[in-house]
């Protein structure tokens, strides 16, 4: 008889589902500042440069191009995320942005239309991407936290939004020296922030939390299969190879189509999207065509600095308390978070719709538009994922970022023929009767046994 004693250096041990979570958080928050500028420094000027090029009367379509394209890249982007994970898909989506911006810089110096909409259009990849990451912060969090998980991606993007409609007026100054024209200098430092922030995902967001969540479900299933009982959620060592692609189990009725089959069953996955999108759509109308009422009794060298200001108080609005907003998702509810997300959109347009040239009073209904679109975004989106099965819940988050960005588009793009015909304040009006629906449907009572859960 005889006895092995070779021995060998034990491998080290692979991360566990929350080392992992943790790390996905601290990147997808730096990648959420680097995409809030670029995001934010070409919208505080979109509007304004559209009307300069083109007139006030499409200046809302500008704003539209850039929310159809953030639409309409959620189709190949949701794909790639289903196909390879959230790594490679929000990487597309911010490269796209920076093409966008730059055909945005080129239809300025060549005052062509239509590029200027074909570069807002792809400018939305950068809006894509920063709405995607937040979904990437759930994939692996406890269920107990998954609305403030969410909410602190969402919160991250308040350090580059808020102060990137302030730098606008620099980022102008200092390419004017580079001889390119007025209002077009932001849309560089856009670019490059997309490019930056796409590089960052690339080469860190290793391992992919949405494969990593998809490995740990597999075990799972393997667990019960063995009569090994279930794996508990976020422990256990992880491997840390990512997988190239879904099982076919996972593939199967992952498109869009099956999606909303899944979606239109469920009465929690239809009250989450439609908070989504009908929040989108009242942010959207009263923001795009603020800073066009803003110009109406500002002369053109004093707007940009207060067009800063206000924006980046709605935009502090949207997102700095978003971790508050998710902590009361999980306390109190995602339906009584949207019921109050609701309340403060019509608060908000009663105070914009009526203030006039008063541009303190005007600002403080941006802050409760902001506040009210945060509640519908974080306690909607949060409910949509937990309310389908992990099988399509990628393709659910985005049809949700679908349905919402073209419910913006719209709102962007009759804007602005609203406030040419009938001023700012109907705009407001329209924008808080449309909101209405949304009420009844959180008001309604869920049917019991209504396939609300997670399966």
């Amino acid at each position: 008889m005889s006895t092995d004693l070779t021995t060998t250096a034990p491998a080290p041990a692979p991360p566990d589902a929350a080392s992992i979570q943790r790390r996905t958080l601290r990147l997808l928050c730096t990648t959420q500042v680097m995409g809030g500028i670029g995001v934010t420094i070409g919208f505080a000027v979109g509007a304004l440069l559209a009307a300069e090029i083109a007139g006030v009367a499409v200046a809302g379509l500008a704003q539209s191009a850039a929310v159809i394209g953030a639409a309409l890249l959620a189709i190949p982007v949701t794909r790639i995320i289903t196909g390879h994970g959230r790594r490679p898909g929000l990487a597309f989506a911010y490269a796209v942005g920076a093409v966008g911006g730059v055909l945005v810089l080129l239809a300025v110096v060549t005052r062509w239309v239509p590029l200027l909409f074909l570069g807002m259009l792809l400018f939305g990849g950068g809006s894509a991407a920063n709405l995607q990451a937040r979904y990437a912060a759930v994939d692996l969090a406890d269920p107990a936290r998954r609305a403030r998980q969410l909410s602190l991606v969402v919160w991250a993007t308040t350090i580059g939004a808020v102060a990137a409609p302030n730098f606008a007026a620099l980022a102008d100054r200092t390419t004017s020296g580079w001889g390119l024209p007025a209002l077009s200098g932001p849309f560089a430092f856009s670019a490059v922030a997309f490019v930056l922030a796409a590089g960052v995902l690339l080469v860190w967001l290793r391992p992919d939390p949405l494969l990593t969540a998809r490995r740990l479900a597999a075990a799972r299933s393997g667990e019960a299969a063995r009569g090994g009982g279930p794996v508990a959620p976020g422990g256990g060592p992880v491997a840390a190879e990512p997988v190239a692609a879904p099982a076919p189990s996972a593939r199967r009725g992952a498109g869009l189509r099956a999606a909303w089959s899944v979606v239109r069953a469920r009465p929690a996955a239809r009250l989450g999207i439609a908070a989504v999108a009908m929040g989108h759509l009242v942010m959207v109308a009263v923001m795009a065509m603020t800073p066009v009422h803003l110009r109406e009794f500002y002369p053109v060298e004093e707007v940009l600095p207060v067009v800063g200001l206000v924006l980046s108080l709605h935009i502090a609005g949207m997102y700095a308390l978003a971790p508050v907003v998710g902590w009361l998702a999980d306390r109190l509810g995602r339906r009584p978070v949207i019921l109050g997300g609701i309340g403060t959109l019509l608060a908000a347009c009663a105070v914009a719709g009526t203030a006039g040239h008063h541009t303190p009073r005007l600002t403080v209904g941006l802050v409760l538009l902001g506040l009210g679109w945060s509640a519908t975004m974080v306690a909607g989106s949060t409910l949509l994922s937990e309310s389908v099965p992990d099988r399509v819940r990628p393709s659910a988050q985005g049809l949700s970022d679908l349905v919402m960005g073209l419910a913006g588009a719209l709102a962007g793009a009759v804007s602005g023929f609203v406030v040419q015909v009938a001023g700012y304040p109907v705009l407001t009006l329209l924008a808080a009767v449309a909101v209405t629906p949304l009420l009844a449907l959180a008001l309604r009572p869920v049917p019991v046994g209504a396939p609300d859960e997670e399966d």
